[in-house]
């Protein structure tokens, strides 16, 4: 029997050490003076662009596993998805906190009046669960069949989250449409995969 070789220590280290370096970025940028005339709002799109980009990344994991077999993709999902919440709450902290100064008042005010507060607080609201139950304990309490239909919300969850960055954006719709294409795709993906699993399964 083929003694299963281990997963490169330094090959995780790297992955953690990269998926640190945008907060690091962002306070050397803030130490230097560096993010502009309003910091705020880079700050804003800068974890909001990260989370989305870790979202994404987490959900090409199966869609490369399905096409070339890549098993050891697998020890990366989980970490990219808590990364991706990660970001996300920074960015809604900067929100909340530097932008309204926690004053609920305020933050209740913007949800109701702009449509891209709305739609980025659904997709974290959809994240949080998700990641609350990341652990190996939720998914034995939830049972595989219902902890994986839960985690198929992460789809929504980026699909919201790139509508939310095109409203943050407003006219500047590249990035946001390249985020939807490859999110398209990757459900594209899943989806082939699905049905040609079932018809070989049908005979």
């Amino acid at each position: 029997m083929k003694e299963k070789r281990p997963f490169p220590s330094s090959l995780q280290l790297v992955f953690h050490l990269l998926a640190w370096l945008p907060v690091l970025w962002l306070l050397w940028g803030f130490w230097q003076d560096q993010l502009g005339l309003n910091p705020v709002r880079t700050i804003t799109l800068r974890t909001g662009k990260t989370a989305l980009i870790f979202l994404l990344l987490s959900l090409t994991v199966t869609p490369l596993y399905l096409l070339f077999d890549w098993k050891w993709v697998y020890r990366f999902r989980r970490p990219l998805g808590l990364y991706a919440f990660l970001y996300a709450t920074l960015h809604v902290l900067t929100f909340v906190g530097l932008d309204y100064g926690f004053d609920w008042t305020l933050v209740a005010d913007a949800i109701q009046n702009n449509r891209y507060t709305l739609v980025g607080l659904t997709a974290f609201l959809i994240l949080l669960p998700l990641a609350l139950t990341s652990t190996k304990r939720s998914k034995a309490w939830l049972g595989p069949i219902w902890w994986k239909r839960l985690h198929r919300w992460s789809y929504l969850a980026a699909g919201i989250a790139v509508l939310h960055y095109a409203l943050l954006v407003r006219q500047y719709y590249t990035q946001p449409l390249i985020f939807g294409a490859i999110l398209a795709a990757l459900l594209g993906i899943r989806l082939v995969m699905a049905l040609v699993k079932k018809r070989y399964a049908l005979g």
